[in-house]
């Protein structure tokens, strides 16, 4: 199977989406602190945002293992178990970081706040996701998993600014 990050950057239409509304840039995986994983695991910057986040590899191995994001301010979460879906959440919740509880209503708020701006965003999100192949879930599918993720499952991913020692911030409060 081809790399996904591959797909992304051959694919012009996914790669403008994920960059805007997704404010994911594959060529920003520079972290602009030291950090570490509490864990002692692996960790590899692979992309980043506009605002200074990062996204992160946690472990040994290739895209499917999970992903840390962390953002300028020093807050930090788990937000996808593998690449396809992080994309898949990035496709279907670009609005994502401005969540705090992961609820549909939160959700539905921000994407009309979207869609004022953008109205063709469905549009754009649906060829962006045909070009790389994959299928999405809904957003309630989307918010539920990315709930489970950042709190369940990110509880073995605390990341550590490592001059002082101090843990991230957890980014949501779900």
């Amino acid at each position: 199977m081809e790399s996904l990050i591959a797909a992304v950057r051959e694919q012009e239409e996914a790669a403008r989406f994920l960059a805007w509304p997704g404010d994911f840039d594959l060529d920003r995986g520079d972290h602009v602190e030291e950090v570490h994983l509490a864990s002692g695991a692996a960790l590899e910057g692979f992309a980043g945002d506009g605002a200074g986040g990062t996204f992160f590899f946690c472990g040994k191995g290739g895209e499917e293992r999970p992903i840390l994001y962390a953002d300028s301010e020093g807050g930090a979460a788990l937000v996808a178990i593998g690449l396809a879906e992080l994309v898949r959440l990035l496709l279907v919740v670009p609005w994502w970081r401005d969540c705090q509880v992961f609820t549909d209503e939160e959700s539905r708020e921000l994407e009309a706040e979207y869609l004022e701006d953008m109205p063709d965003l469905a549009a754009r999100r649906d060829r962006a996701a045909a070009a790389l192949g994959l299928d999405l879930p809904s957003q309630a599918e989307v918010l539920a998993r990315s709930r489970e993720v950042a709190t369940r499952l990110g509880e073995d991913f605390v990341l550590i600014f490592t001059p002082e020692g101090h843990p991230y911030d957890p980014l949501f409060t779900v």
